[in-house]
């Protein structure tokens, strides 16, 4: 069995996209289709820059996913290969997600494309900058980083947001505390607590005013049937149905992204091999957390080429 995996925030670079536009007109339809749902000219901002406007949360979450989707759609149209054919489930880290149901037919391009501008300015606007941080755990598993975030926390939030890997977790609250936790990883037996160039605290309770407008734009643009199903990030299980997967939309922006669970979880499901559409970051913390997998990724036209012929 196969999963097809697509990356989420911090995967953007200046310069993505570039190479894909230049080889495949189908590709340049994918920027071009996003670039029209949005009124913005976002491709110029992938591969032209500046680096702090394509790392703006509401730049970089469309981006993400138009270029995993440029991927996608070259892969199916060039390689003569259907993902509904190819794939027994997608999933997608936190942004990803919305990726991986635009893959599975959930969603158009177009659609997708504005529901994570709106995300990303949502999730942006929840805190003021400065108020909230986040920082990654590194060499911590959930139970250290769990223990971790609730001393830290006194008083104030201070949660897991991201389950990376056996190795790596991501935790997420008011900046104070994530100071905090950062001072005391030692004492909790893990090797380094690093804060990450974010501009929001995501995945914790303080992004409750993004997760109320995300409800309100997905009550607007529901979901649609998926031609393959998803491991969602909050539950680590299966999804299929459109109302569900709404509702666990919804959860998942002040939810954990359980994402080593949902590796495990998709290995016990019978998945072998995974396929990263559109960078090569989650793809590893899959192999680290479900061991004896494949893992292949795509990101330039030469990898397509080369993934079409093993698919």
């Amino acid at each position: 069995m196969r999963a097809f995996v697509f990356p989420g925030q911090g995967s953007q670079k200046v310069g993505m996209g570039a190479e894909l536009a230049e080889a495949s007109a189908i590709a340049r339809e994918v920027f071009e289709e996003v670039d029209d749902a949005l009124g913005q000219g976002l491709f110029k901002i992938m591969t032209q820059g500046p680096e702090e406007e394509l790392t703006l949360t509401e730049n970089a979450q469309p981006a993400i996913m138009a270029n995993a989707i440029a991927v996608l759609r070259v892969l199916e149209k060039e390689g003569g290969i259907t993902l509904a054919d190819k794939a027994d489930f997608v999933a997608g880290h936190s942004l990803g997600e919305y990726t991986a149901l635009c893959a599975a037919g959930a969603f158009s391009l177009a659609d997708t494309a504005r529901l994570l501008k709106l995300r990303g300015q949502s999730m942006q606007a929840a805190v003021p900058v400065g108020v909230g941080a986040m920082a990654a755990l590194l060499g911590a598993d959930i139970e250290k980083a769990t223990a971790l975030a609730e001393a830290a926390a006194e008083g104030e939030v201070c949660a897991v947001a991201n389950d990376n890997d056996p190795t790596q977790v991501v935790i997420s609250g008011h900046k104070g505390a994530i100071e905090r936790a950062i001072g005391l990883v030692k004492d909790f037996g893990i090797k380094r607590g690093i804060a990450l160039p974010v501009s929001a605290p995501f995945h914790c309770p303080l992004m409750q005013p993004a997760a109320d407008a995300m409800a309100e734009a997905l009550e607007k643009t529901a979901p649609g049937t998926l031609k393959v199903a998803l491991f969602a990030n909050v539950t680590a299980g299966v999804v299929t149905d459109p109302a569900e997967v709404r509702r666990l939309l919804v959860e998942q922006v002040t939810g954990r992204v359980r994402w080593r669970e949902s590796a495990i979880a998709m290995k016990e499901a019978g998945v072998e091999n995974f396929v990263e559409i559109g960078g090569k970051v989650v793809g590893p913390m899959i192999k680290r957390s479900a061991g004896e997998v494949e893992v292949a990724s795509a990101t330039s036209m030469a990898e397509i080429e080369e993934l079409a012929k093993v698919l």
